[in-house]
């Protein structure tokens, strides 16, 4: 029988060696292993090594304090905090086809030719789940009109289908990892600030997936 963490926060599986599943993903990606889902000796190993260098029991299972202590690292340097009031994360999509790749400097390049002075979200996550600075945290972001001034704008890489006009959720296994990890980062930046999904402030799919449900818990 799985067990869950009784963390409100964080609500993950307690992981050890023979687990599967998004979870196991989602832990994977966080420590920059290979992200297939089998909890294996590399992720042990992996587990191991982190619990040791963040003073945790080394046990090689993944329950309450090492999530814990996963999605609440210091994140000053790769995600510095905003001098504005930021109360809202929203989260977007950049409406490209599944399966292709586009970048920070493709979305720059549209969002300056609609009359924008630099691209208008704060962060992208690529399809292969890396994640990329975009304007500075610093700047009002161009995103969601009227809500730009005290949020924080996130893009992942797609949202509608092959046919580059309906929308669907095409999250990549790691763009779901990446996208949870960031938002409980951001999370920690600004605990009062709340998750939306664009299309709960405007008249659009975007990002083609219910964010406010689906991050209700972080």
């Amino acid at each position: 029988m799985q067990l869950l963490v009784n963390a409100k926060r964080n609500k993950m599986q307690i992981l050890k060696k023979g687990s599967r599943g998004e979870d196991v993903k989602k832990l994977q990606f966080a420590l920059n292993l290979f992200a297939d889902g089998i909890f294996g000796e590399l992720t042990e190993e992996g587990v191991r090594t982190f619990q040791r260098e963040n003073g945790l029991k080394e046990d090689g299972i993944v329950g309450e304090k090492t999530w814990d202590k996963i999605f609440n690292r210091p994140v000053g340097t790769s995600y510095p905090k905003s001098r504005r009031t930021i109360k809202e994360i929203i989260v977007h999509c950049s409406a490209t086809p599944e399966g292709k790749d586009f970048t920070v400097s493709d979305i720059t390049n549209w969002h300056k030719a609609r009359g924008f002075t630099t691209i208008g979200y704060h962060y992208v996550v690529y399809r292969d789940g890396s994640v990329h600075k975009g304007r500075n945290v610093n700047i009002s972001g161009a995103h969601c009109t009227g809500h730009n001034a005290h949020s924080i704008g996130i893009c992942y890489i797609g949202g509608c289908a092959a046919d580059g006009k309906t929308a669907k959720d095409t999250r990549t296994n790691a763009q779901r990892a990446a996208l949870e990890i960031t938002l409980r980062k951001l999370r920690t930046l600004y605990p009062t600030a709340k998750i939306y999904g664009h299309r709960d402030f405007a008249n659009k799919a975007c990002p083609s997936f219910d964010a406010t449900k689906e991050y209700r818990s972080i």
